[in-house]
C-alpha cells in the first residue's frame, strides 16, 4: 500500500461499503475467549450498541455477524473492520493532518496497536490480558478519521475508547481528552466491567494501552533493572550475604505484554534469571526478539542449566515454558539457592487470562474461564495457596521476595494463602514499599519518556546524548540522598543504544526528577529548534509515578496516614496538566493491580522547538511531578518532605502545606 493510500484510508474513516471479511489468524496471539455474561436481552443491546457506528443499509448483515462474535469471544471486536494496512509507527510526516499534534497522536496510537508491541493486537489490546486502546475496529477507524481532520482549535473527546467527537477549543487545550472506565464506585467490581465491555460501553485502558503512551516492553525494562540491582544490594547488605551481584538468581513469571521485559533487565542488572511463561507464544516471541537468551521446555533440562550458569556467575536468562507453579515447587524441592523472587503475570485480571492454573492446560484454561468460570476460579486459587506455600519455603531459606505491583498479594490473600501475618500485614513488601517508593518516588524519581516521531534512530541517539549530558551536569551539584538515582540513571541512558531497547516506536525512558525532565525537555526543544532534532518530540510517562497514579497496592503502597485509598492525586494531577500545556490528558480506572483497585492519570506532550513548547515544559512538568510530592510530604515522607522544601526555594510563587510532626510519646500517652 502507497503512502497515498494509507492516508486516503485514514480519512475514510468508517466505509460506507463493506470491507472483506477478515480471517482469523492463528499466528497471532489472541485475547482469550471472556466469559458468558451477558442476558439475553442485554446481547440485544450490545448489537444496538455496536450497529449505532454503522449506516442502516448494512445493519441486517453485521447484525448476526456481530452477533456470532459476541458468542464465539464474548465481545464483538469487528474483526472485518480491521484495516488492510500494516500496523506500526510511521514517521509524524506520512499522517495526514491539519495539526502536527494529532500526527504524532497517531502515531503513538499506531504503535500501541503494532504486533512486535501489543499483547493481542487484533483486539486492540495492549498489554495485560485486558489493557485496550479501543474496545473495537470501528472506534480505532473513526478516531484517526477525527484526528486526519482536526485544527489546533478543536479537542477530541474520548469516552473508553468511544470517540465522543470534535469540539471547538484553542490552541493551548489538550488535543484530546481521554477517559477510561470512570464508572460509578458501588459499579466497579470486576464482573461489572465484564458486563459493561461486553455491552460495548466502557473499557479497561490499563496505563499506557488506554492512552496511547506504551512504547513496549523498554519502559518496563528500567523499572525492573532498577528494582533488581536495589533488591539485590538489599541482599548483599545482609549480614553474611553475597558479595557480587553476578551469580545471583532471580525467579519470576510472565513474558507477555510489559512482564516480557522481566530477563532482558536481568541480563542488564548482571544476575541469573528464570521467568516461567505458560504461553508458547509469547515465549517464543520474546526470545525471537533477543529479550530472553533461553528456552526451556522442561524443569529437568532447566535445573542444571540454572546451577552452572550460577556457579560460572553467568549473566543469562532463560525461560521456561510451563507453569510457574511447577517451577517455584521444583526450587523449593531441590532446595535450590534463589536470592531474589517476584511474580508479573496479570493478577489484575485472574479469572480472564492473567493467570494460569497449575495441572490445567492453556487450552484447557480458555475453555474453562469461559464455560466453566466458577471451576476455573478454584483452580486459580488453589494454584495460589500452592505457589505461596513454596515461597514461603524459599524466603525461609534467605530468597528476598517482593511483590511487583500486579496485585499478587492481593490476589494470594483473597484466595486464603499463607500470605498474611498475625498482625494483617502482608508477609511481603510490595516493591514500592522497599524500593521504589522511598527511594525515587518521594523524591519525584519516575519514569519519564520521550518519543522520536521521525522514527529516525539518528535522532533517538541525540536524544540520548542530550538528556546524558544533562543529567550530569545536574549531578555535579545534587544533593547526595539522590546521587545513587542520578548514577544509575546516567548509567542506563548511556548503554540504552547497546542494549537494542527500541520495540516499535524511536522512544526511550529515563527516571529523573521534576529537574532533570525540565532541563531534558528543554534542551531537546533547543536541538529541535536548531535542528538537530529533525521532527517533535512526544514527552510522556508511565503512570508508575510519583504524580500519576492512586494505588494503595502498588504506587502509593508506602502512603501511611491512611489517605492511600484516596484518589484526589490522580484526579488533580489530570486537570492541572491539562491547562497547563498538555497535548493529550487521561484518567482511567484500573490499571496494574485491577479495576476498581487503582486510578490512573497520565499525559502526552508533542514538543517542536517553539516558545509555546518552552512554556509548557517549565508550567506542565513542575505540577506534574510536584503535585504527587506535596501530596507525600504531607503524609510525612521524609525524602518528600526534603524535597518539596528544595522546590520551593528554586521555584517563586511556590507555597506548599507542611505537616507538623507530633511526638508518638504524646500520642502513646492518651491512648
Amino acid at each position: 500500500m502507497t503512502k497515498e493510500q494509507f492516508q486516503e484510508e485514514i480519512r475514510i474513516g468508517i466505509p460506507d461499503t463493506l470491507p472483506e471479511p477478515k480471517a482469523y489468524d492463528k499466528e497471532i496471539n489472541h485475547a482469550p475467549k471472556r466469559k458468558e455474561i451477558l442476558t439475553d436481552e442485554e446481547k440485544k443491546l450490545a448489537l444496538r450498541n455496536a450497529l449505532r457506528y454503522f449506516p442502516k443499509h448494512l445493519h441486517a448483515k453485521l447484525a448476526p455477524e456481530f452477533l456470532e462474535e459476541l458468542h464465539e469471544y464474548g465481545r464483538i471486536y469487528m474483526y472485518r473492520y480491521r484495516p488492510d494496512y500494516e500496523m506500526y509507527a510511521r514517521s509524524i510526516s506520512d499522517y495526514p493532518h491539519r495539526s502536527e499534534q494529532a500526527a504524532a497522536i497517531m502515531l503513538m496510537i499506531q504503535n500501541n496497536l503494532d504486533p512486535a508491541v501489543a499483547q493481542h493486537p487484533h483486539e486492540l489490546i495492549t498489554y495485560g490480558g485486558n489493557g485496550a486502546v479501543f474496545q473495537n475496529w470501528a472506534q480505532y477507524r473513526l478516531v484517526m478519521k477525527y484526528l486526519s481532520e482536526m485544527t489546533d482549535e478543536q479537542t477530541l473527546v474520548m469516552y473508553s475508547g468511544h470517540p465522543l467527537g470534535l469540539f471547538p477549543s484553542h490552541k493551548n487545550a489538550p488535543r484530546v481528552v481521554v477517559t477510561n472506565g470512570m464508572v460509578i464506585p458501588n459499579y466497579s467490581k470486576p464482573d461489572d466491567w465484564e458486563r459493561m465491555n461486553a455491552l460495548g460501553v466502557s473499557q479497561y485502558g490499563q496505563m499506557t494501552a488506554g492512552s496511547y503512551m506504551y512504547i513496549g516492553p523498554q519502559g518496563i525494562v528500567h523499572g525492573t533493572t532498577i528494582t533488581v540491582l536495589n533488591a539485590a544490594r538489599k541482599q548483599m547488605k545482609k549480614p553474611g550475604g553475597p558479595t557480587d551481584i553476578h551469580g545471583m538468581l532471580f525467579v519470576s513469571s510472565g513474558l507477555g505484554g510489559m512482564s516480557g521485559a522481566q530477563p532482558k533487565a536481568g541480563n542488564i542488572a548482571g544476575v541469573v534469571s528464570i521467568v516461567a511463561e505458560i504461553n508458547p507464544l509469547a515465549a517464543e516471541k520474546r526470545h525471537a526478539q533477543g529479550w530472553v537468551d533461553e528456552l526451556h521446555y522442561s524443569l529437568d533440562e532447566l535445573i542444571p542449566a540454572v546451577r552452572k550458569a550460577m556457579e560460572e556467575k553467568r549473566t543469562v536468562s532463560m525461560a521456561y515454558v510451563g507453569n510457574v507453579v511447577d517451577l517455584w515447587e521444583r526450587l523449593a524441592d531441590e532446595n535450590m539457592h534463589v536470592d531474589l523472587g517476584s511474580d508479573q503475570t496479570s493478577l489484575h485480571n485472574p479469572w480472564a487470562g492473567g493467570y494460569y492454573p497449575v495441572g490445567v492446560s492453556l487450552e484447557e484454561s480458555k475453555r474453562l474461564m469461559a464455560e466453566e468460570p466458577e471451576k476455573f476460579r478454584d483452580l486459580v486459587q488453589e494454584s495460589l495457596r500452592r505457589q505461596v506455600a513454596a515461597i514461603n519455603k524459599l524466603t525461609a531459606k534467605g530468597m528476598y521476595f517482593f511483590d511487583y505491583g500486579n496485585a499478587f498479594l492481593l490476589q494470594a490473600k483473597r484466595a486464603g494463602a499463607d500470605i498474611v501475618m498475625p498482625d494483617g500485614k502482608f508477609r511481603y513488601p510490595s516493591y514500592v514499599q522497599d524500593i521504589m517508593g522511598p527511594m525515587f518516588f518521594d523524591y519525584g524519581f519516575g519514569p519519564f519518556r520521550w518519543v522520536c516521531t521521525s522514527g529516525d534512530p539518528k535522532d533517538l541517539a541525540t536524544t540520548d546524548r542530550i538528556a546524558a549530558e544533562v543529567m550530569e551536569q545536574i549531578k555535579a551539584e545534587a544533593p547526595e540522598e539522590i546521587q545513587g538515582q542520578m548514577d544509575d540513571n546516567i548509567h542506563w541512558i548511556k548503554e540504552a543504544g547497546k542494549n537494542h531497547l527500541v520495540v516499535g516506536s524511536q522512544a526511550r525512558i529515563l527516571y529523573a526528577d521534576c529537574e532533570g525532565r525540565t532541563k531534558i525537555a528543554l534542551a531537546f526543544n533547543e536541538a529541535i529548534k536548531k535542528g538537530e532534532i529533525s521532527k517533535p518530540v512526544v514527552l510522556g510517562r508511565d503512570h508508575h509515578d510519583v504524580s500519576g497514579t492512586d494505588s494503595p497496592f502498588r504506587e502509593t503502597s508506602n502512603i501511611y496516614d491512611g489517605s492511600q485509598f484516596c484518589a484526589d492525586m490522580a484526579v488533580q494531577n489530570v486537570i492541572g496538566d491539562s491547562f497547563r500545556g498538555a497535548t493529550w490528558v487521561s484518567i482511567h480506572n484500573g490499571g496494574g493491580v485491577g479495576w476498581g483497585e487503582v486510578i490512573n492519570g497520565g499525559f502526552g506532550m508533542v514538543i517542536n522547538g517553539d516558545a509555546d513548547s518552552d512554556r509548557h515544559i517549565r508550567e506542565m512538568l513542575l505540577w506534574d511531578v510536584n503535585n504527587g510530592i506535596a501530596r507525600r510530604s504531607w503524609a510525612r515522607n521524609s525524602g518528600s518532605m526534603t524535597s518539596i522544601e528544595r522546590e520551593m526555594l528554586r521555584t517563586p510563587g511556590l507555597q506548599v502545606t507542611m505537616p507538623s510532626i507530633v511526638d508518638d510519646e504524646i500520642i502513646n500517652n492518651i491512648l
